[in-house]
């Protein structure tokens, strides 16, 4: 279910909250800074009549506040210090009451259902030292669409504190593994961002690896192999039918979509040499990018299609490239101590996204397009494959632990971590997991 449909309430009020916060408004994060104390925010239960209503109003409340504590900006506080009834809060906050338990914010929410059968959710967020509406809003769905109601609240109320994009509206397909390490069970497996929903998508009969989301977040291509043959497919999430855009023998890279979803870029083999060709998918029609005698691998477009980056060993060893999407222009950016593998272009547009390896261990980092600016955020025995969330500021990457003699250990888990390098947290799977590809916000 995901159509749902939004309104904004209170239309004087949002248009004074989206104009710049009064002088004594305590409702702000700056989330550049590298050491962000984390917002008191106060989530209540959503109102409800029926014990239904109320119950979904509960179950609300608690993905909200997860998703917020999970951004590492948010300390949701404990409702048991709650001063104010969520009843009497339905005519008025009454804001001393939430002042005294340090609430710089307030959500607050009411559940109900239609004749029709539909949920009925409003939400507002206030600032509680300006005693102001910073956001209202309402939503309609199914009675199944709750939780990703729930969802899109968190990212208004993201957005509307921090300045930028939300993204716990998403999705995130990775490889899922199970089985002993000499003969691994790869499937791909689909979940939100906070590892509800979570389903297989493949049974593991083949191998499948690098699965990646289209633009409109409504299809998949990964690689698979059939037969130990490199095939690529293309899955229709809706229908789940499965398009096999053609067998690629040479196969090095799984392909990624351009922004505009007409076209994939891939690496071959072919005659001995390893280069990035690109994919008209109305076509089927296949154009060569790089000529090189060198490994050109790894390759992802810049958000407006403009540019591509790609890993390649030309100097001597791996590092990172970027390029024109024609292929011409093509210049290093890695000049670091180390090799460079896996970059991936944020959906800003500002920064790419890359793994390195120097020193016997591996770090996940960001460098501005140009080069400038490298950022190491983490590291650890194999930390590996970046993927950007939608607004172009939190990572998510999968970590290896190593085995010992005996081959215990070993586990393969995924991760996400914001770009001040701060708040990694384990992002949980029913089964070890790699590979992951994070969605745009869900349409």
């Amino acid at each position: 279910m995901r159509s749902i449909i939004l309104k904004t309430l209170g239309f004087a009020l949002m248009a004074v909250a989206f104009a710049a916060l009064p002088a004594d408004a305590q409702v702000q994060i700056d989330i550049n800074k590298p050491n962000v104390q984390p917002m008191p925010i106060a989530i209540t239960n959503f109102a409800g009549v029926t014990g239904q209503e109320t119950q979904v109003g509960r179950d609300m409340a608690g993905v909200i506040s997860a998703d917020l504590e999970r951004s590492g900006l948010f300390k949701p506080i404990n409702p048991k210090a709650f001063i104010q009834t969520v009843e009497s809060l339905q005519v008025q906050p009454r804001f001393p009451d939430w002042k005294a338990i340090n609430a710089q914010a307030l959500v607050q929410g009411k559940v109900e259902q239609t004749q029709d059968g539909h949920l009925r959710v409003e939400f507002r967020l206030w600032d509680v030292f300006a005693e102001n509406q910073m956001v209202g809003q309402a939503y309609n769905a199914a009675p199944q669409g709750w939780r990703r109601i729930a969802h899109m609240i968190s990212d208004a109320i993201y957005k509307r504190v921090t300045g930028e994009d939300g993204y716990f509206d998403t999705q995130i397909v990775y490889v899922a593994e199970s089985g002993p390490q000499q003969k691994r069970v790869k499937r791909l497996a689909i979940m939100d961002q906070d590892s509800e929903n979570h389903r297989f998508l493949t049974d593991g009969q083949e191998l499948v690896l690098t699965p990646r989301f289209s633009p409109n977040q409504r299809e998949i291509t990964y690689l698979s192999y059939f037969q130990n043959n490199p095939r690529v497919y293309i899955l229709h999430l809706d229908s789940g039918r499965r398009e096999l855009l053609g067998d690629f023998p040479g196969m090095t890279f799984a392909p990624r979509f351009s922004p505009d979803g007409n076209k994939v870029i891939m690496s071959l083999a072919q005659d001995g040499n390893t280069n990035i060709y690109e994919m008209d998918l109305r076509t089927r029609h296949n154009t060569r990018l790089t000529n090189d005698a060198s490994i050109d691998t790894g390759p992802s477009y810049a958000p407006d299609g403009s540019k591509v980056t790609f890993e390649s060993d030309r100097s001597g060893s791996q590092q990172i490239y970027v390029m024109n999407s024609d292929g011409s222009g093509q210049s290093r950016i890695s000049f670091g101590d180390g090799r460079y593998a896996t970059p991936v272009w944020s959906p800003r547009g500002d920064l790419i996204a890359f793994t390195k390896y120097k020193g016997q261990e591996f770090f996940i980092g960001v460098m501005r397009p140009d080069g400038s600016g490298e950022r190491l955020l983490t590291q650890g025995f194999l930390v590996e494959a970046p993927t950007w969330a939608p607004n172009g500021r939190v990572l998510a990457f999968w970590r290896q632990t190593p085995s010992d003699s005996s081959g215990r250990g070993g586990t393969v888990k995924l991760y996400s971590i914001d770009l001040t390098g701060n708040n990694e947290r384990q992002i949980v799977t029913p089964l070890d997991g790699s590979d992951p590809a994070w969605s745009p916000l869900i349409p």
